[in-house]
């Protein structure tokens, strides 16, 4: 599952990529994104120190994206917020480490199906851009 940060993150910089270019404040992100300002100001803060935003101070201050939205992925803003995409550590591309409880790794009767996972997760999430969000209609709406 992902957190309410990334969940405010994603909603913020699909804002950003709406705007295209446009300057938007902390409280016009904060209105657009549906999200409390001073967590989404923090969020901002730690997407500018990843360079997934550019930031100005001042008067006529506000954020942008830092690169194009169709160069920004969901992955990547996923893994600045909430870190590794894969359900455990030994099927992390970028965080691997075996499971503590694990004997051995060879035999694990539980990692081919989390790595099935872990790769299909990061395929769509690699393939899916926050251009492709902005000018998405949601996808299908399931009914409870």
């Amino acid at each position: 599952m992902l957190s309410q940060k990334t969940r405010y993150a994603l909603r913020a910089l699909v804002e950003l990529a709406r705007a295209e270019g446009v300057q938007l404040t902390s409280g016009e992100l904060a209105l657009r994104a549906d999200a409390p300002r001073k967590f989404l100001e923090a969020i901002l803060l730690e997407l500018s120190r990843n360079r997934l935003v550019v930031s100005r101070r001042g008067k006529f201050g506000g954020y942008t994206l830092a690169r194009p939205a169709r160069d920004i992925a969901f992955a990547e803003v996923i893994r600045v917020i909430d870190g590794p995409l894969g359900l455990a550590p030994c099927v992390s591309r970028t965080a691997f480490r075996k499971c503590d409880d694990c004997p051995d790794l060879a035999t694990c009767t539980l990692r081919e199906a989390l790595l099935r996972a872990r790769d299909a997760t990061a395929s769509v999430l690699e393939g899916y851009s926050l251009a492709d969000a902005a000018t998405g209609d949601g996808g299908e709406v399931f009914q409870a």
